[in-house]
């Protein structure tokens, strides 16, 4: 994903956790806070020690970041979240990371009612 859809900066990342907007499933938390001046939406991925060393991480890390490239089109424009995966996300394939991001989406209700679950 280019720069502008990113949430790089730690202060950005405490400003969504502060909103205190959140929602999760056995493998991804969600924070969510609105900006409604935005044109697009901004993603920030974090993928905690207990998942492993640094290869198992980027490893969830690139496939929660292909999952979003994905589902793009159908995500909410003007929102900032971010995606926190939790440690059962290891070592799981691209079908099944994907489709409980999905549901997590779907609970933050981030996801435009037109999308239909073709995995």
């Amino acid at each position: 994903m280019r720069k502008s859809y990113r949430v790089k900066k730690e202060a950005e990342f405490q400003k969504v956790f502060e909103h205190h907007d959140s929602v999760a499933n056995r493998l991804f938390v969600i924070y969510q806070m609105p900006k409604a001046d935005q044109k697009h939406f901004r993603v920030g991925i974090s993928v905690g020690k207990k998942i492993g060393n640094a290869v198992h991480r980027n490893w969830v890390k690139r496939r929660i970041r292909q999952s979003l490239l994905e589902l793009k089109p159908y995500l909410k424009q003007d929102v900032d979240f971010l995606v926190i995966a939790r440690p059962r996300a290891d070592g799981l394939s691209m079908k099944e990371i994907k489709s409980n991001l999905v549901h997590a989406l779907k609970l933050a209700n981030l996801i435009e009612s037109d999308y239909d679950e073709v995995i």
